[in-house]
């Protein structure tokens, strides 16, 4: 028997004890445990990343097409609204968004291109601001600013917590058209 100072450690035991200590088959599983979380919240935060790029194209390719018909007169002729036009951008979102509460439509007729407002609607608290918004097409030859957002709730706040730009881990996406009409209607 051995004396450890703790007590009267028998042979066995010690044996026991060494041969668990030496045991390495579960080492890789224990790292892969320490290190699966940070691993995991990077992979998902660089796929945040990733989703929003494909957002942001998405958004841009559908208010270039959307904005296709007011700069044609297209709209104006066939009495579009707010809501037409709402839904013409919707089609083209390919079912990746909701055309809900979280999509803003501002559309204004212009005295010039330098008169195109181009800041973030988001107030103080960091809360969506649509004051002023409304859907003016324009006539021939008009310059027509078209600006659409969209309230993107971030998926992994921890890791995406720089990205987002208003409150409660939100990213605001924005896409801009900016034109002059055609002479449409002559």
């Amino acid at each position: 028997m051995f004396n450890t100072g703790l007590g009267i450690i028998t042979p066995r035991l010690m044996r026991t004890w060494h041969a668990y200590t030496a045991d390495r088959r579960g080492i890789a599983a224990v790292e892969f445990a320490m290190v699966a979380a940070p691993f995991f919240l990077l992979i998902f935060g660089l796929l945040e990343v990733c989703i929003l790029f494909v957002i942001s194209t998405i958004m841009e390719h559908a208010v270039a097409e959307a904005s296709r018909q007011i700069r044609t007169g297209q709209a104006q002729e066939n009495g579009f609204n707010e809501q037409n036009f709402r839904t013409s951008v919707c089609e083209r979102f390919m079912g990746m968004l909701d055309c809900d509460a979280k999509l803003h439509i501002d559309v204004k007729a212009l005295s010039g291109f330098s008169a195109a407002n181009i800041d973030m609607p988001i107030d103080n608290d960091g809360k969506f601001d649509d004051n002023g918004f409304s859907y003016d097409p324009g006539g021939p030859n008009d310059i027509v600013a078209v600006r659409v957002f969209y309230e993107w709730s971030l998926m992994t706040p921890f890791m995406t917590a720089p990205l987002a730009n208003m409150a409660g881990s939100k990213y605001l996406v924005q896409a801009n058209a900016v034109f002059r009409n055609e002479p449409f209607g002559d």
